[in-house]
């Protein structure tokens, strides 16, 4: 007998055939998307979708949201997965639920603002593929962001949701700056714009059940569209803020199956279920499904992913969401980051800081891509200002927002702090305040002659439009061009499984059988090494039989390899905001003009070091050219966004040692200066 059978057995008086309820609660499932993206990375593939794919069309659920969001980009970027492919596959199974994407307004799914072309291409393309509902937002809620997308959506035939980023500024809703006259003005402008539904995205999981109710219900008097809420699990409030925004009349709550609920993720939908049970806004789910549904997920999916959960903590809560509002994907992003940089102990001081960045860069919502922003800029001013400055290295993102190609910030930007990112900024060091893509050139024809004959329809070429380095580099792999990486190839369960048996052996030193009898005298030769695994480290102690082995000969180093950087901890699994960290890949091909690149060792000149680990965008020169001190060299990407590295000093480039698309450590010499 299967446990769920002896679920079925146990369970008394649960009538699955009850009549429906009066007004039945509308439910949306983030399983596949946002709850993957939440707790492990936004790592979940296809595969290990499909197996539960057709019982999940049958619960009933309002809308399953399945793409979108970090999903394009980590599907082609670290499991070598068309991300196009996946809506295709899915509809396949999934016929009877509509599909819901989370759209980023005029950032689409990357994060900058594309131009119009490619917003519209994308959209349409979207909708051909079998997307039926467009959850759109902007990261600023400046809606002249969605002016170019939503007349695609309408043309289309598609949903148009409207979403209002929730966040504050005070400890709860209220405030000059985001109340509850400002969130209503909000919702009266997406239903102008022609919403279908409106939904709050409250990424953070800051709203407060009482402030659930009274935003929930001023929203439903004074609009005419159903009203949906969208609230992470992160502070632990969410599950109370559903019920007061159900007695508020909400439409639509959003919710996980159990496997994939809590932490940073959303409620878990089995409890609402029954909480509702029997009440007017009965959702009319069947438990045994969902309990059938989530038997699957935890024997056949789930553990191919527990490596990447964060087992660190052991509450499923994190208070201090309220004090510093970053959501869960950017915080674990910046552990990650300051641990691969060797300044975890920083961390205190990035909490400090936040706060101060966000409200010098006009109190911005903390979203993808604001959250990146706001939360890279605060590590590089951590870890590079001193006391006589503050913003030392600007990202370029940074530069783009206080220019204006984000868009209107709720507050004014810092006038000093915009002054100095706009110094030299390549676009003027006035602000711009129109619509941000009026300034953006058309980009598909470009990249059409950029990609070539490697992209073979438009899907391919938006691809690479949108990720330029990373998705040029997939469609090599799509198309066999080059051999991916073995880290970006799918596991079976078994292997999972085993990986996972062989992490238990080691932790209980069982992975070599211990000698009995006595043990051998150590000898002068004894060396001592510490073997770090995870989060823990063993110093072990190897005495070479017959004295120390002797060097018989040298491996020389590639001519494209770095130069040996000092071991760093292992870093911990990757989060949704977090930079590439995977092991460097392949070069990709350089352009024709770029000279071969020389080992940093057996050059004479001045290195320029990565300050952080990252992935190499572009190299601005190349080998032989002049450089002034101070003139950009090369953009390096760190958690998805762009750093413009400046020359220490004046010169000529003697040698470059990555390529575009490569991943590099921190102290890496990118290229020598002579």
């Amino acid at each position: 007998m299967s446990d769920h059978d002896q679920v079925k057995m146990t369970t008394m008086n649960y009538e699955p055939d009850r009549p429906p309820a009066e007004n039945p609660l509308k439910i949306e499932d983030l399983t596949l998307r946002d709850g993957h993206q939440s707790l492990f990375a936004t790592r979940g593939r296809t595969e290990d979708m499909i197996p539960v794919a057709e019982k999940m069309d049958e619960v009933g659920f309002w809308a399953m949201e399945v793409w979108g969001g970090a999903t394009f980009d980590t599907m082609h970027r670290f499991l070598n997965e068309d991300p196009w492919e996946r809506i295709r596959t899915l509809k396949r199974y999934i016929k009877k639920t509509p599909f819901s994407m989370l759209l980023r307004g005029q950032n689409l799914v990357g994060y900058r603002n594309y131009a119009d072309d490619v917003a519209e291409a994308f959209v349409e393309r979207a909708a051909e593929n079998g997307m039926d509902i467009f959850r759109t937002f902007d990261a600023l809620n400046d809606y002249r962001n969605f002016e170019t997308v939503v007349p695609v959506i309408k043309k289309c035939g598609k949903h148009f949701q409207g979403c209002i980023c929730y966040t504050m500024t005070e400890p709860r809703l209220g405030g000059k700056v985001y109340n509850l006259d400002y969130y209503v003005a909000k919702a009266k402008a997406l239903e102008d714009m022609g919403a279908d539904t409106i939904c709050v995205k409250d990424m953070a999981g800051l709203i407060a059940p009482y402030d659930a109710y009274d935003l929930i219900k001023a929203l439903k008097e004074n609009c005419k569209v159903p009203i949906h809420l969208h609230s992470h699990f992160t502070s632990g409030m969410s599950p109370m803020s559903h019920l007061k925004a159900i007695e508020a009349g909400v439409d639509i709550i959003d919710t996980c199956m159990t496997p994939y609920a809590y932490r940073t993720s959303h409620a878990a939908i089995e409890p609402l279920v029954m909480t509702l049970l029997g009440t007017s806004r009965d959702t009319g789910f069947d438990i045994h499904k969902l309990a059938e549904i989530n038997e699957i997920f935890e024997k056949e999916i789930m553990p191919k992913y527990k490596h990447l959960l964060d087992d660190s903590k052991v509450s499923i809560i994190d208070i201090n969401v309220l004090l510093h509002q970053t959501p869960g994907g950017m915080l674990s992003n910046l552990v990650n980051q300051l641990r691969e940089m060797d300044a975890l102990d920083k961390i205190g001081e990035v909490y400090k800081e936040l706060p101060r960045v966000r409200k010098e860069l006009g109190q911005i919502p903390l979203v993808t891509p604001t959250s990146q922003i706001v939360g890279i800029q605060t590590v590089n001013n951590v870890l590079f200002d001193d006391e006589n400055e503050r913003y030392k290295m600007i990202t370029d993102q940074v530069k783009d927002l206080c220019y204006g190609l984000y868009g209107k910030t709720a507050v004014p930007i810092d006038a000093e702090v915009q002054k100095k990112a706009l110094k030299g900024y390549e676009r003027g060091e006035e602000p711009f305040t129109g619509r941000p893509a009026e300034i953006l050139e058309p980009e598909l024809s470009k990249a059409k002659e950029e990609i070539g004959d490697l992209a073979i329809d438009e899907d391919d070429l938006l691809l690479y439009a949108i990720y330029p380095v990373t998705g040029k580099r997939f469609l090599k792999w799509k198309y066999g061009k080059e051999t991916p990486p073995p880290e970006v190839m799918p596991k079976t369960l078994d292997e999972a499984k085993k990986e996972e048996e062989m992490v238990r052996k080691a932790r209980a030193g069982e992975l070599v059988e211990k000698k009995t009898g006595e043990l051998p005298p150590k000898s002068e030769n004894l060396r001592t090494f510490n073997v770090f695994m995870d989060n823990e480290y063993y110093e072990i102690g190897v005495d070479e039989v017959g004295g120390s082995p002797v060097i018989a000969y040298a491996q020389p180093m590639s001519a494209a390899a770095p130069a040996p950087a000092a071991p760093q901890s292992a870093p911990a699994a990757p989060a949704p905001a977090a930079a590439p960290s995977t092991p460097a890949e392949k070069p990709a091909e350089k352009p024709a003009e770029t000279a071969p690149a020389a080992p940093a060792g057996s050059v004479d000149g001045t290195p320029l070091v990565a300050p952080m680990p990252g992935m190499i965008v572009d190299y601005e020169k190349a080998v032989g050219d002049a450089v002034e001190e101070g003139e950009t060299v090369v953009i390096l990407e760190a958690m998805k966004m762009e750093n413009a590295l400046p020359a220490p000093c004046s010169g000529t480039i003697q040698a470059i040692n990555f390529s575009s698309g490569d991943s590099v450590r921190k102290s890496d010499v990118l290229c020598v200066i002579g």
